[in-house]
């Protein structure tokens, strides 16, 4: 029996289907709307996140709460021997810092894991954290492991509308209405701790363009050598998005590209329509995996 619970939140993208399938837990991230308490895939989803957004209401995010977290460790460490923990990265959020202080009452069998990542790129970490627990891994060793090569991904994001990012302060009012008028499309970066600025274009088709440049340049400079997982997320519609895949699908011939809807930590910022994709080196631990086979069927999940 594995001896190591995997636990993430949802911001990884992970869904309840994918959890089970992976043998894992999510926890759901909450949101107040309208000064009311709302949980992601609990009793808000995608459809009523970008309903909300549309309609102006006030949206903030928060971290989950302590006893949710705490209670979920505690009924694992019922099943297993440790505990390893996966939030987002601790640049975006107070909430992993929050959850290395409640570690230290576990006694060591609880590791938080801060490897800078968010959305697919955290997604691809608690898979391969849990195939490394099903090979033996302790969950030190899995910590370790993820925290190592924290920044051996990347993430890039455009938006349709800078609206989202003007009322996050991402964008001033000025710059936000010059910009609508010239159709300029920022295209953002998330590596690391932090979502920066990396440059901006007119319009959709050079904002695409940038970002498949950008992630091929990564894989020819920064992660040379090494194999690849290439990863498309978004908040537009499906039908654009299965575009968006056949575009990098064309750009990165034999890569498998796997789509997600963007985690609405993120989508919060970006709003509807917003397109990204993401790089990320596979562990040395594990080698390239089938993550396709590894979300949607238990045969041979763990096979190398």
């Amino acid at each position: 029996m594995r001896k190591v619970a995997v636990i993430t939140d949802s911001n990884s993208g992970i869904t309840h289907a994918e959890a089970d399938v992976l043998g894992i837990e999510v926890i759901p991230m909450p949101f107040f709307i309208d000064g009311a308490l709302y949980h992601e895939g609990v009793n808000l989803s995608h459809a009523e996140f970008y309903t909300f957004l549309k309609n102006g209401a006030e949206v903030s995010t928060s971290q989950p709460s302590m006893y949710d977290v705490t209670e979920t460790w505690s009924r694992a460490l019922r099943s297993y021997e440790e505990v390893v923990y996966i939030p987002m990265t601790s640049g975006l959020s107070s909430g992993c810092q929050t959850a290395r202080m409640l570690a230290e009452d576990f006694g060591g069998t609880v590791f938080v894991v801060d490897n800078k990542r968010i959305s697919w790129t955290l997604k691809q970490s608690v898979i391969e954290a849990a195939v490394l627990a099903e090979r033996g891994c302790t969950g030190r060793e899995i910590c370790d492991i993820l925290e190592r090569e924290a920044l051996t991904a990347s993430i890039y994001i455009t938006v349709d509308n800078l609206k989202y990012l003007k009322k996050g302060g991402r964008v001033t009012p000025a710059a936000a209405s010059i910009g609508t008028v010239l159709n300029i499309k920022p295209v953002l970066q998330i590596g690391g701790e932090r979502i920066d600025a990396f440059t901006k274009v007119r319009g959709m088709k050079a904002a695409k363009a940038a970002m498949l440049e950008a992630i091929e340049n990564d894989l020819r400079e920064r992660f040379a050598g090494r194999p690849f997982y290439i990863r498309g997320a978004y908040t537009c519609s499906e039908e654009e998005a299965a575009l968006w895949q056949a575009e990098i699908s064309a750009r990165f011939p034999g890569a498998q590209v796997l789509l997600d809807p963007l985690a609405l930590s993120i989508a919060c910022h970006t709003g509807p329509g917003a397109i990204g994709i993401g790089c990320i080196a596979a562990l040395p631990e594990t080698g390239k995996l089938d993550c396709r086979s590894l979300l949607s069927s238990q045969t041979g999940r763990y096979a190398d």
